[in-house]
């Protein structure tokens, strides 16, 4: 396997590691030795290693090597990303709101009876918590139900995509709603969209998700907001 020099000595000797149950790695004395490089160095470049997510530094168990997530890696340069003011929640959100049309097609056909009903049941949750008392906001139920559609297609870069979306939207302060007419707009489009994905009128379908995620775009951080508990 050939390697990209733009890596440093200890990703390239990650990536050079067989996927194995055990991914232990040498201590760094011993590790050092085989790099030829300081331990100085190691501990550096180990650091940048566990910050992209590829180890796991632990007290007991020492380092070891994780199966590679798209999701870990791009998360760390995200969230810096939006708080020095680099990119805008927006322009992310628009890209998110690109890549879940191009794929809503594909990723709807594929969904099963049973997979369908897990949505409306997302849906049905999403209702009791709007109208109990205190009113409560489904964030799980938004994030799963957007995030599911997708996981058929079995797509690690789109999974890493969506997911590292849904963190930001939460640290964005938008899970934070104006008020409830507008919580109540947001699952009634959810409920038409699987209305239409049952009835396998797919573009329908997708008109409605795109015509659904206009309103992040619209909404104003500085409406004054209904608390929910």
């Amino acid at each position: 396997m050939t390697t990209d020099k733009s890596l440093t000595a200890l990703m390239s000797y990650l990536a050079a590691l067989p996927e194995t149950a055990d991914n232990r790695l040498p201590a760094l004395s011993e590790l050092s030795k085989e790099l030829n490089m300081s331990v100085a160095t190691l501990r550096e470049q180990l650091e940048v290693a566990r910050t992209l997510g590829v180890v796991e530094v632990k007290p007991k168990t020492g380092i070891r090597k994780l199966p590679y997530d798209f999701y870990r890696t791009i998360k760390p340069g995200l969230t810096y990303a939006l708080a020095c003011g680099s990119i805008s929640f927006h322009e992310f959100a628009d890209l998110r709101k690109h890549l879940e049309a191009a794929y809503f097609l594909e990723a709807a056909q594929l969904l099963t009876p049973a997979e369908i009903e897990h949505l409306e049941g997302l849906i049905s949750s999403a209702k009791m918590k709007l109208t109990s008392f205190p009113g409560q906001i489904p964030v799980e139920e938004h994030r799963e139900f957007h995030t599911f559609i997708y996981r058929k297609l079995e797509n690690p870069y789109l999974d890493g995509m969506l997911a590292a979306f849904w963190d930001v939207y939460h640290s964005s302060g938008f899970e934070v709603y104006p008020d409830l007419a507008y919580l109540e707009r947001v699952w009634q489009y959810h409920s038409r969209i699987i209305e239409e994905i049952k009835a396998r009128r797919f573009s329908q379908g997708l008109a409605l998700l795109l015509e659904h995620m206009e309103l992040v775009a619209q909404r104003e951080r500085t409406i004054p907001r209904l608390s929910f508990e």
